[in-house]
C-alpha cells in the first residue's frame, strides 16, 4: 500500500471516528437531564457513571445528609449535565439542578392540568407571602383567603393547598392562589346548602362575623344573618355577649329569599316564647323578685325570668321620696322585690311597683294630720316656689311661697328659711291620690287683714313708704311691717311722656294717700297724685286761714286809728 493510500485511509478513519463520537455522545449535551448509576460515595462527593467517556462528580452538599447516608453504589439518579469537561477534563454533574428541573416540569404540568399543589409559607414580603412549592412562589395578599387576613405573620410555617395561576420557567416566576380553591369549595358547599335549605329548618353553622346588630353565620358556602333580636327571648346588649367568631351553633331558618339570596336565622325560636303564659304566671297583685337589668330616666327594667322583663316606673319606686332618677335607689344587677301592677301580653309589657311591697305611709298621714294640725319638722330643701318640710313618717310637706307671710312679699323662700332649719307649720290639706301635703307658715298667726290692717290703714290717710319695685303699670311701695301697696301709673301724676324710671328709684322714700284697702284681695292702693293734691289744698287752706286773720287784725287797727282821729277833731 502506497503512502497516499495509507494517509487517505487514516483521514477516513478519523472522520468516521469523529462521527461515531458525536453519535455516541449526542445525548450528553450540557443543560440536559440524564439518568446515571452511582459508582462511589464519599463524604465530599458522589461519583456517577452516565455512560460518558468519563465519570461525573456531584458535590456531597447537594444531598440531604439522610439521603447521602443511604446512598450506595449501583443506585440510579437523575442528574443534570453542567459541563462535559471542566478545566481538569472532568464531567461536571448536578443533582440539585436535576431536582429543580424536574420540579419545574411537574409544576408546569400541574398548571396545565389545573391540579392542586402543596405549599409552605416561608416568609412575609411586600404585597403578600413567599411560599415553598418545590421552588419559591409568590402568594399575593388578595389570594390568601376569601377575606382580608389581619395577622399575616401568623401564617408563616403553615402549609396550604394552592393552585398555580401563573408560571414562567425562564424567568423563574410562579404565582399561586389559595383563594381560588376556597371559592371553588365555597361554591360547591353553597349549591349543596341551597338545594336543601327551607324555612323552619334547623341547621348547623359557624359564627363568621359579629356586628352591633347581629352575627353572620356560615351555613356552608353561604352566610345567614342572626339578628340580635332573634338571639334570645331575654335582653342582649351586644352579640359578643353570646358568641365569638368560630363558635359552632345550631340555628333555625326563619326566612329564605331565593331572589336576593338573603337568609334570616333565629336562635331563640328553638325554644318556647316565655310570654305565652305570662298572664297566668304573673297575675296582677303578685309579688315577684327579679334582677335589675337596665336603667332609664323614667324607670328600671327588672328581669323576672329569661325573656320576661317588667318596668318599675320612677313614680312607683317610693311612697315618700320624689325619685328623679332610678339610680338613686337601685343599680344594675340588684335583686329587688316588686308587685305586679299590670300585664299586657300582646304588647309584651309588665308594669311593676316597688313601693307597693311596703305599707303606704299616706294612709297614716291622712288620719294623723287632719287639716289645721300643727306639725314640727325640718326644712329639707328650698325651691323657687316653696320650702319642703320633712315629717317623721318620711313624708315631705310643701310650704308654698304664697303661704309664708300674710303681709310681706316673699321673693324667695331663703328669705325666711334655711335647709335643715327646724320649723313649725299648719296642715292645710292632704291629697292622698296625688301624694301631696300642703303646709302653711303664715297660718301660725292670725290674719292681720281681718281687722288689724283695715283699721290701721284707712282710706284717705297718708302713709310713708319705700319704693321696692318699678313696673310698667306702677310702683310698689313697702309700708310699715313689710306690707306692700301699689301706686298705679294713673295715680303717679306723671305726664304720659315721662318714664317711670325717670321719676322713681328703688329705695326712694315716698308719701302717698291710701285710696283703697281690699281685704279679700289683700291689696292696698295708693295715690301719689291725690296726696300731692291734698297737700296743695292744705297749703291753700292754710294760706287763706292766715290771710283772714291778717285782714281782721288790720281792720281792727284801722278802726282804732279812725276813732282816735275822730276824738282829736272833736277836742
Amino acid at each position: 500500500m502506497d503512502m497516499a493510500t495509507k494517509q487517505g485511509g487514516e483521514v477516513m478513519d478519523r472522520v468516521a471516528l469523529e462521527a461515531l463520537y458525536e453519535e455516541t455522545f449526542r445525548n450528553f449535551e450540557e443543560g440536559t437531564i440524564i439518568e446515571g448509576r452511582v459508582v462511589a460515595v464519599s463524604k465530599d462527593k458522589v461519583v456517577v457513571d452516565i455512560g460518558y467517556k468519563s465519570e461525573g462528580i456531584i458535590p456531597a452538599d447537594q444531598f440531604v445528609p439522610e439521603d447521602l447516608q443511604g446512598l450506595k453504589p449501583g443506585d440510579r439518579l437523575q442528574v443534570y449535565i453542567e459541563e462535559r469537561e471542566d478545566a481538569d477534563g472532568n464531567l461536571v454533574l448536578s443533582k440539585e439542578k436535576a431536582d429543580k428541573m424536574k420540579v419545574w416540569e411537574e409544576l408546569e404540568k400541574a398548571h396545565k392540568d389545573e391540579k392542586v399543589v402543596e405549599g409552605r409559607i416561608i416568609s412575609r414580603i411586600k404585597g403578600g407571602m413567599m411560599v415553598d412549592i418545590g421552588v419559591k412562589a409568590f402568594l399575593p395578599g388578595s389570594q390568601i383567603d376569601l377575606h382580608p387576613v389581619r395577622d399575616l405573620d401568623g401564617l408563616v410555617g403553615k402549609t396550604f393547598p394552592l393552585k398555580i395561576i401563573k408560571i414562567n420557567h425562564r424567568r423563574g416566576n410562579v404565582v399561586v392562589s389559595r383563594r381560588v380553591l376556597l371559592e371553588e369549595t365555597r361554591d360547591k358547599k353553597r349549591q349543596t346548602t341551597l338545594s336543601t335549605l327551607k324555612e323552619g329548618q334547623l341547621i348547623q353553622g359557624m359564627v363568621k362575623n359579629i356586628t352591633e346588630y347581629g352575627a353572620f353565620i356560615d351555613l356552608g358556602g353561604i352566610d345567614g344573618l342572626l339578628h340580635i333580636t332573634d338571639m334570645s327571648w331575654g335582653r342582649v346588649g351586644h352579640p359578643s355577649e353570646l358568641f365569638v367568631i368560630g363558635d359552632k351553633v345550631e340555628v333555625m331558618v326563619l326566612k329564605y329569599d331565593r331572589e336576593t339570596g338573603r337568609i334570616s336565622l333565629g336562635l331563640k325560636q328553638k325554644g318556647a316564647d316565655p310570654w305565652t303564659n305570662v298572664g297566668g304566671k304573673y297575675p296582677v297583685g303578685t309579688r315577684v323578685k327579679g334582677r335589675v337589668v337596665s336603667l332609664t330616666d323614667y324607670g328600671a327594667f327588672i328581669e323576672l325570668e329569661p325573656g320576661v322583663e317588667g318596668l318599675v316606673h320612677v313614680s312607683e319606686m317610693s311612697w315618700t321620696h320624689e325619685v328623679r332618677h332610678p339610680s338613686r335607689l337601685v343599680s344594675v344587677g340588684d335583686q329587688v322585690e316588686a308587685a305586679v301592677l299590670n300585664v299586657d301580653p300582646n304588647s309584651r309589657k309588665i308594669s311593676l311597683g316597688m313601693k307597693q311591697t311596703a305599707p303606704n305611709p299616706w294612709d297614716m298621714v291622712e288620719a294623723k294630720y287632719p287639716s289645721g294640725t300643727r306639725i314640727e319638722g325640718k326644712v329639707k330643701s328650698l325651691t323657687d316656689f316653696g320650702a319642703f318640710v320633712g315629717l317623721d313618717e318620711g313624708i315631705d310637706g310643701l310650704i308654698h311661697i304664697s303661704d309664708m307671710s300674710w303681709t310681706k312679699h316673699i321673693k324667695h323662700p331663703s328669705e325666711l328659711f334655711k335647709k335643715g332649719q327646724p320649723v313649725s307649720a299648719v296642715v292645710l290639706r292632704i291629697d292622698k291620690e296625688k301624694e301631696r301635703l300642703s303646709l302653711g307658715y303664715k297660718q301660725l298667726s292670725r290674719d292681720p287683714w281681718e281687722d288689724e290692717i283695715p283699721s290701721k290703714y284707712r282710706v284717705g290717710t297718708s302713709v310713708n313708704g319705700k319704693v321696692t319695685k318699678i313696673t310698667d303699670f306702677g310702683v310698689f311701695v313697702e309700708l310699715e311691717g313689710g306690707l306692700e301697696g301699689l301706686i298705679h301709673i294713673s295715680e303717679t301724676g306723671l305726664e304720659p311722656s315721662v318714664r317711670m324710671e325717670e321719676k322713681f328709684k328703688v329705695g326712694d322714700e315716698v308719701a302717698a294717700k291710701i285710696i283703697k284697702v281690699d281685704r279679700d284681695e289683700r291689696k292696698i292702693a295708693l295715690s301719689l297724685r291725690e296726696h300731692v293734691m291734698d297737700s296743695e289744698r292744705k297749703q291753700v287752706d292754710e294760706y287763706h286761714a292766715t290771710q283772714g286773720v291778717l285782714d281782721q287784725t288790720l281792720g281792727r287797727a284801722a278802726k282804732k286809728t279812725k276813732k282816735r282821729n275822730d276824738e282829736s277833731d272833736n277836742g
